[in-house]
């Protein structure tokens, strides 16, 4: 191999210039409103809900070498807030699930499995999420989570800011947007919550596991959250991973994203701490604002940890006070961002798998459209793989 080729495959050098810790705060806007909700809503501990975070995106700095994404386990934390469960369920759904992707990922099942997914399926799995990353930016600025209300700015005010955080992501290529937003952000979090900060981490606790709350676990909240991770978190990851750096992605492969947010997941369960992965949209919202390196990840871990230890006690209070405009508008430009993936789809026929499996994921769950999306694409490939050989019998009757 030459000494170019290694060079392309070798992962950018580290760097820590505006430009990647612009890219590394991008993501906040999945991460503040459900880590909130699971808070406030849920009881867990404000420095436990951080720690898996901070400590996986460490693990990714490390691992990848790239700015791969941490993110809240979506589905699993939007059935946790819905029907109110406790810090012991959560932190059952977070032992089995982790358990469980590291088990496939450590064993090769998930790469193997991932090679029947072909890219149509993939971008359509990213359009799914594009579209819910702009469904969740409307909904915190139309209907603000209950979390959030203490710290209204009204309806008009809302959805102007919004507007106006929106169209400055537009400048990014030029100007650092998302520190500006951040500093923004920080700003009116100091003076409206300056009274809810206090020094040290919260407290933790053991959860109480037993048979029980490992079966509502399993039933409740891991079953409909394994496709989704193994979907978005496993294949789109790797492949919006290869999208943005090629080669230098070696790295990323759903595999080894499995077993690295599994683990953080077997940790964190083990005292309540919130249920992480990664996530395709993540790695778009980082790249498209300037992380190109793993200053991104470690510099988002280390601040995670940071805060969890010297802010945890006041944390619900100065998260709730963050403005909504901002988290709605870094959501609203990764999401069509990440829908415009599709873009490098040739021909008919791959790009209406895409949008088919996309809204399918969207509007009813992501496991049926992977599943029609499978046997349309594949029953598809067998038809024209049958039709090619009778072609090829019937001509080479002719000649003889």
């Amino acid at each position: 191999m030459s000494a170019g080729a290694v060079a392309a495959r070798a992962p950018a050098r580290l760097r820590l210039d505006r430009w990647e810790l612009a890219g590394a705060v991008a993501d906040l806007g999945v991460l503040v409103p459900i880590t909130i909700a699971l808070i406030v809503k849920n009881g867990l501990s404000p420095t436990a809900a951080l720690l898996p975070a901070g400590a996986l995106y460490l693990l990714a700095a490390v691992v990848y070498r790239l700015p791969v994404p941490v993110q809240p386990l979506k589905a699993f934390g939007a059935i946790a807030i819905a029907q109110g469960l406790g810090v012991d369920e959560i932190a059952a759904g977070g032992l089995l699930i982790g358990l469980l992707f590291v088990a496939l990922g450590a064993s090769g099942a998930i790469d193997a499995v991932a090679r029947a997914f072909p890219r149509p399926l993939v971008r359509g799995v990213q359009l799914a999420v594009g579209l819910l990353f702009l469904e969740i930016a409307w909904g915190l600025v139309a209907d603000p989570p209950a979390a959030f209300d203490g710290h209204g700015l009204g309806r008009p005010a809302t959805l102007g800011l919004a507007a106006v955080a929106l169209a400055a992501l537009a400048l990014r290529r030029r100007v650092p947007v998302t520190l500006v937003l951040l500093g923004v952000a920080g700003a009116v979090v100091a003076v409206t919550a300056a009274g809810e900060a206090r020094l040290g981490p919260s407290s933790l606790a053991t959860p109480s596991l037993d048979a029980a709350t490992f079966w509502t676990a399993f039933t409740v909240l891991v079953l409909p959250q394994v496709p989704l991770s193994f979907a978005n978190s496993c294949l789109a990851t790797a492949d919006a991973a290869r999208t943005y750096f090629g080669e230098q992605a070696g790295r990323v492969r759903p595999g080894r994203l499995a077993v690295t947010f599994g683990l953080a997941n077997v940790a964190g369960g083990t005292f309540g701490g919130m249920p992480v992965c990664h996530g395709a949209g993540g790695l778009t919202a980082h790249y498209a604002n300037g992380a190109r390196t793993a200053g991104a990840p470690l510099a988002m871990g280390v601040a995670l940890l940071a805060i969890a230890l010297t802010l945890g006690a006041g944390l619900a209070g100065l998260l709730a006070a963050f403005p909504l405009p901002i988290l709605a508008a870094l959501l609203a430009g990764a999401g069509v961002l990440h829908i415009a993936l599709l873009r490098d789809l040739r021909g008919h026929f791959p790009l209406a798998v895409a949008v088919g499996v996309g809204l399918l994921g969207f509007a009813v769950h992501l496991a049926v459209a992977l599943a029609a999306g499978l046997a349309v694409w594949w029953g598809v490939v067998a038809a024209r793989t049958v039709a090619g050989r009778r072609r090829g019998a019937a001509r080479g009757g002719t000649l003889a």
